[in-house]
Order: C-alpha cells, then structure tokens, then sequence
C-alpha cells in the first residue's frame, strides 16, 4: 500500500522524508519532487530496485537513468574525471539544470543498465529533494510517468500512472516549469551538447568557449549520421531540475564537520570519504578486477524533464 505525504505540512514533510529515507534503503520506490517534473527513485546501488523502477515506468535496460545527488561531493565521487570543464560548468549552473555525462568512477559497483560505462549525474535546485538526496546517497530518478506518457507535474498525476508500484509519495505541490534540463556530455575532449534545456547554448559557450552540437556533427557526417556515434540513451536522459533565480547554500558549501549519508557511501576520486554509501553497504565499492556499469538515461525527451 503506498503512502503519500504532504510536504507543505513540517510535521507530514519530516515523516515523509524520513518514511522516504527507510523505503529506498529497503530497495522500495518513491516519488519526489523536482524543479522540472516529479521523479520516482530508487537507489542507485540497489540492482533489484533500479529494475523494479524501469518495470514501474514500462522500460528496458537499453534506457537506464541518470542520477541525482544532493552535493558535488557525491557527484565527484560517482565519476572517473570531469575533464577540463566539468568542475567550471558545476560552479556555473549547480544546482540546477544542467545535466553531466562522464565516464563513472570504475570502482562503483552499480547497474542501471546498458550505459556503456558512462553516468548521467546531476544536483537538482529543490530544497526538499536535496535534503532527501543528503540522506540516501545518490538516486537513479526518471520522471515519474509510465513511458511514452507526459511527465507528471504533481503527487497525484504521478499515483495515478504508478500506483502501487510506488511505496512513498512525496507530494511537494505543483513541480517544474516545463524546461528539461540541458545534457552536455563530458566524455571526450571537446565538450558536446546533447540536448538544450532551461540552460542555454549561449550559456554553456560561455563557460567552455568551444562546443559541439548536432549540427556540427552533421556537417562532418553528410548521410546524417552524425548522432549515430552517440550513446543512444545520452541525449534522451532523465533529468529533472530547473535552475531557480538564486542559488541558495543547498550544495555549493560542503560543511567539513559532521558528513551526511550521501557522503559515505564510496571513496570519490579526490575525497576520502565517500559520498555513495549510507552507512550500511560496505560492498558498494568493486575489487580491482571488477567489471561495472555505469549511469546514462535514454528515455524519449518528451517524458523526460
């Protein structure tokens, strides 16, 4: 039986987060808001619950999700090197709407699916979601929609397509104002813009001077086969933030004294403790010889916020 909760109310927000908290780490889903579209979660590092997320919503492992942390801490530990721009364009537009694709850290024991190694991470600008995301680590989140429909805006637009699949409903109000995030993929040298969003073209130039596009792909590939070369899930990703006029110290400030969950879970590359672990799963980071996915959504950009 699922429970929703009203987060306008402190005492039903404080339940809610806190029934939230103990459905993840029991491998069970929930919805939460964002500032794009509502999204329904699951722990990353939970293979059962990750695919029990994918049968909610009617997809394959070919279209796995993206990520959400509650700091840059977390995100850092999840990836292998942000490369020349990654920490510029975190400092510009975190938290909020802009979606990175990286390689994933390769000692991450995870699996979201076919993701060709990569992760789809992003730090969302919503209080109440970065405040859960502080207590269960990292997130693999969709929108919260069966596939192929609209993404749900509110509580019961989401209940309504999830059901019972669903064991917590984080009811925030209404969520989003209707732009996706922008996804620039970090892989290779050059920067490559994946899918414009709430964060401009114009932006993202602005930070990382030269960026690939679509179109620049299609002047070097005349049988329009450009974006073949393209992870096929990294320009349709989830992603569910929407940047707000002020940042406020949700993220950007990592307080050096008591360290939240998120930052216990697996040693990121320049921090010595680990924001994927929440304190109860020693096994979350792989030997040397272990083989990993990693994180990249590829569901169709119109469901996706």
């Amino acid at each position: 039986m699922s429970r929703r909760y009203d987060c306008s109310d402190p005492m039903e927000r404080t339940r809610g987060i806190a029934e939230a908290v103990s459905a993840v780490r029991r491998g069970e889903l929930i919805v939460l808001p964002t500032d794009t579209v509502y999204g329904v979660g699951a722990d990353a590092f939970t293979p059962p619950a990750v695919t029990a997320l994918l049968d909610a919503k009617g997809r394959g492992r070919e279209m796995p999700p993206p990520v959400l942390v509650g700091s840059v801490r977390a995100a850092t530990a999840l990836v292998e090197d942000l490369g020349t721009y990654g920490q510029d364009l975190i400092d510009e537009f975190w938290p909020g709407a802009l979606t990175l694709v990286c390689r994933a850290n390769q000692n991450l024991l995870w699996d979201l699916g076919e993701t060709k190694g990569t992760v789809a991470v992003r730090m969302p600008m919503h209080e109440l979601t970065v405040e859960l995301l502080k207590e269960t680590g990292p997130l693999a989140v969709s929108s919260a929609n069966l596939s192929g429909q609209t993404a749900a805006r509110n509580a019961e637009d989401a209940e309504k397509m999830l059901g019972d699949s669903v064991a917590v409903y984080l009811d925030g109000g209404a969520s989003g104002h209707g732009d996706p995030s922008t996804i620039v993929d970090l892989t290779s040298s050059v920067p490559r813009l994946l899918r414009v969003g709430a964060i401009s073209e114009h932006k993202i130039r602005s930070v990382v001077g030269v960026l690939l596009t679509a179109e620049d792909e299609d002047e070097d590939e005349p049988d329009g086969s450009g974006l073949a070369a393209e992870p096929a899930d990294a320009a349709s990703r989830v992603d569910l933030a929407k940047p707000s006029p002020a940042k406020p110290s949700l993220t950007k400030e990592e307080a050096p004294a008591a360290p939240d969950a998120e930052a216990q879970r697996v040693p990121g590359p320049a921090e010595p403790a680990d924001p994927t672990d929440i304190g109860a799963k020693p096994s979350l980071v792989k030997d040397e010889s272990g083989d990993h996915e990693s994180v990249k959504d590829g569901e169709k950009q119109p469901e996706n916020g």
